[in-house]
């Protein structure tokens, strides 16, 4: 064999091994994709709950008609929640009494956040780990 041919079987196995180690890499490195709640996205979609559509008017007279997605840390939680809507409500209602039409618009994070640790405050079995509101209609 010519020196040629050994650096171009050389090269051509050093290429395939080292490409056969990055693939090994990928697949066994490959672990669910975590959320900033630290649950993989398959576990959000089991423990979530969407509530109904909750209409109320605000203090500056438009009415707000929004619907929320709580996001459990477990299946116990999941549960409770969905036995809590009648508090999900009550506790909306309370908190949109102090809000106007620009809060809607601008700030709905810190709802998010207001509606979470209200609900926390009522679970027993389960914890509220994300609140998202996933529909919102101002009039």
């Amino acid at each position: 064999m010519s020196s040629k041919l050994i650096k171009i079987l050389v090269s051509a196995l050093l290429i395939i091994v080292g490409a056969g180690a990055g693939a090994l890499y990928i697949v066994l490195s490959d672990e669910p994709e975590q959320t900033s709640s630290g649950m993989t996205l398959d576990e959000m979609v089991e423990n979530s709950y969407t509530t109904e559509e909750i209409r109320t008017d605000l203090p500056d007279g438009k009415f707000v008609l929004i619907q929320f997605q709580f996001i459990t840390d477990s299946t116990k939680g999941l549960e409770e929640i969905e036995k809590r809507e009648f508090q999900i409500k009550n506790e909306f209602i309370k908190q949109s009494a102090e809000l106007s039409a620009k809060d809607f618009k601008e700030d709905l994070s810190s709802l998010e956040e207001n509606m979470k640790t209200a609900m926390n405050a009522h679970m027993e079995d389960g914890e509220i780990a994300e609140v998202l509101v996933i529909n919102k209609v101002l009039q």
